[in-house]
């Protein structure tokens, strides 16, 4: 014990992918249970756990602790002939552990290849892209409890995925620290997922009429990289807003005004309409307001081109919803955690 370093006044510029500016007034990292229990045992008042800082807008200096979460290690927790459980450190980050099941040849996580963040994140959020999320291959995760210290097993129904949302972005909001996530693989026939009009042209580009693990994984990065800034390069948190659904009524409507709007099914009527083309035709793709910008490839993402603070992003993002709403009629909500 009385090896976790508490730092005061800590800047997180290099702890959030916008590269935003603002300081943690305690700031501590932990690789392990222990090294949180020790943490919190300082009761500083806890702001948040820090994973990647993908997923995040920091508009203001944070006050209390922030607890950076690097728990590392992969291992295998079971396997038959057809799969596998893997399990991984909520501070892993989320693209290495994607290219280490695809080494191995384990499918399933192979169309979320490329996403920021850490594993401990990706639950909370149910990330996903090109037709997969986490619910689809979770077995289960363990979490810590931060006002009792006691660990709890989750399983897939205990999270109540939704669509981009989890229990722990509702009403456990901010309750629990993710310590560990499993995942069910399978070692023999993946069930590829290659629906997405983006992946099949990709596959043709690349020439791979039959695609595997490895292949399909690649396309994915490819596509990503066409389309999404390298944060290293271009402070962003991918995409910023959700895609809004609607019901029926409001798309019939919507498709009488605007006849070209794209839209997904999503069943029972209701329709999923793509949020950066709706604030495309709101004429805000490739804008810039000072160092905050609506991104020239891909208006879902909104960037930093270099010292824009928290809160000018955000008042960028403002505009972007209240644009929208008058034209469309829509609502926009961020994807993003607003801090």
């Amino acid at each position: 014990m009385g090896t976790v370093r508490i730092i005061e006044n800590q800047s997180l510029r290099a702890y959030n992918t916008f590269g935003v500016e603002a300081k943690a007034q305690w700031f501590a990292a932990f690789n392990s249970v222990d090294a949180l229990r020790e943490i919190l045992s300082q009761k500083l008042p806890l702001a948040f756990i820090l994973g990647g800082g993908s997923n995040l807008l920091l508009t203001r200096d944070v006050s209390g602790l922030v607890a950076k979460n690097e728990i590392s290690g992969i291992q295998v927790e079971s396997e038959t002939a057809d799969s596998i459980i893997v399990s991984a450190g909520g501070g892993v980050d989320w693209h290495p552990f994607v290219q280490w099941c695809v080494a191995h040849r384990y499918g399933g996580v192979e169309n979320l290849s490329l996403i920021p963040g850490t594993v401990g994140a990706a639950p909370i959020q149910n990330i996903g892209a090109y037709g997969v999320e986490i619910k689809d291959v979770f077995e289960y995760l363990e979490a810590l409890k931060l006002s009792t210290g006691i660990i709890r097993t989750f399983r897939a129904a205990d999270c109540r995925f939704g669509y981009r949302d989890s229990v722990f972005k509702q009403e456990l909001k901010g309750q629990y620290c993710i310590l560990k996530v499993a995942f069910r693989l399978t070692k023999t026939q993946p069930r590829l997922h290659t629906a997405y009009g983006a992946i099949q042209e990709m596959l043709v580009e690349m020439e791979v009429p039959h695609p595997d693990i490895a292949t399909l994984s690649e396309a994915v990065i490819r596509i990503r990289n066409s389309k999404l800034p390298d944060p290293a390069q271009l402070g962003n948190a991918g995409s910023f807003f959700k895609n809004p659904e609607v019901d029926a009524a409001q798309f019939s409507s919507l498709h009488q005004t605007f006849p070209n709007i794209p839209h997904y099914s999503m069943g029972e009527g209701r329709q999923k309409i793509p949020a950066g083309w709706l604030i495309e035709q709101c004429g805000w793709k490739g804008k810039r307001s000072g160092d905050a910008g609506c991104y020239k490839k891909q208006a879902l993402v909104l960037v930093n081109y270099g010292q824009a603070s928290g809160q000018e992003i955000l008042a960028l993002a403002n505009a972007i919803i209240a644009s929208v709403e008058a034209k469309f009629g829509i609502t926009l909500v961020p994807e993003v955690n607003l801090i």
